[in-house]
């Protein structure tokens, strides 16, 4: 069956069939959920429950409603009563918004009841394009798709630190060297028919005085930080679009310019003369401790 997305960049659109009247999708792409109109907040929580308790009973609600990519449960400030709040961050606005309608003025698992608010404020300049971390990406995957709904598979895993061209080779002094690992692999959702391949550098400057075993270690950790970027290139081509009847259909973004290996070639892989060290760097760095807006409309 063919569908045409009308309007592929917008979190809820509608889509067509030749078979189907209109019905409504939401389009959900491997990315971290910046926009604040994703993000609802849960008030008037009771002290009398462990934050432990209060996490597990929010998740167990919110996640009825869609894929959740951050909860956290936090204290009151001190000047306010005793008791704590929390934050729920969706992967979709329409799921925020269910949610927050669903859930506001309920007691859901305590005595009171709960004031449950959706972030509103807009802030363009917030906004950002920053990757999910792989576990991110398998978490999402499997709550739409199951864990039997996709797989990955590495296609070519090379040692690219001497690069054929002279050009390419990174400046390094006599005490140290560039280890530099490139790989391809392809996701594949067997249900669907269909696949998409990404590309993953990483590489490191080690001194070459460094004992044997630990350059090994070495490698291999560099070996995994590349299949795992390759892979998390290859979610982020992906579009899952959630049907208004509950099922799900699935977009790829091909890119015209990039060029992979065909199937039995030998799997070169060319990249640019460019550090990637700011990546290494920013993969240090936990999608939760990223500055979150929390901006909420209050009732007057």
């Amino acid at each position: 069956m063919f569908y045409e997305v009308i309007t592929p960049l917008s979190s809820c659109s509608f889509i067509q069939s030749p078979y189907l009247m209109d019905i409504e999708v939401d389009i959900i792409d491997f990315k971290v959920p910046l926009e604040n109109n994703k993000t609802i907040f849960v008030w008037d929580i009771q002290p009398t429950f462990s934050e432990a308790y209060i996490y597990e009973s929010l998740w167990s609600v919110y996640s009825a409603f869609g894929a959740l990519y951050l909860l956290k449960v936090c204290p009151n400030a001190t000047v306010a009563e005793p008791g704590f709040y929390a934050m729920v961050k969706f992967y979709s606005s329409a799921q925020a918004s269910k949610a927050q309608r669903a859930t506001d003025k309920q007691c859901l698992f305590q005595s009171s009841r709960l004031k449950v608010r959706l972030s509103t404020k807009q802030n363009l300049s917030f906004y950002s394009t920053k990757p999910l971390s792989l576990s991110k990406c398998h978490n999402l995957a499997n709550h739409y798709l199951g864990f039997g709904g996709w797989s990955t598979r590495i296609i070519t895993l090379k040692d690219i630190s001497r690069c054929v061209d002279a050009g390419c080779q990174e400046e390094t002094d006599d005490q140290s060297v560039l280890l530099k690992y490139g790989c391809i692999a392809e996701l594949t959702f067997q249900q669907h028919g269909m696949s998409c391949q990404g590309v993953g550098v990483a590489e490191e400057i080690i001194d070459n005085d460094r004992d044997p075993e630990e350059k090994l270690r070495k490698r291999g950790t560099l070996m995994k930080r590349a299949k795992d970027k390759a892979v998390v290139a290859a979610f982020e081509k992906v579009l899952l679009m959630i049907l208004g009847n509950g099922k799900v259909a699935i977009e790829i973004k091909y890119d015209p310019d990039e060029i992979l290996p065909e199937e039995n070639s030998e799997g070169v892989i060319k990249v640019n003369d460019i550090s990637w060290n700011e990546f290494e760097d920013a993969d240090s760095n936990t999608e939760e401790d990223f500055p979150w807006d929390l901006t909420v409309d209050l009732p007057h």
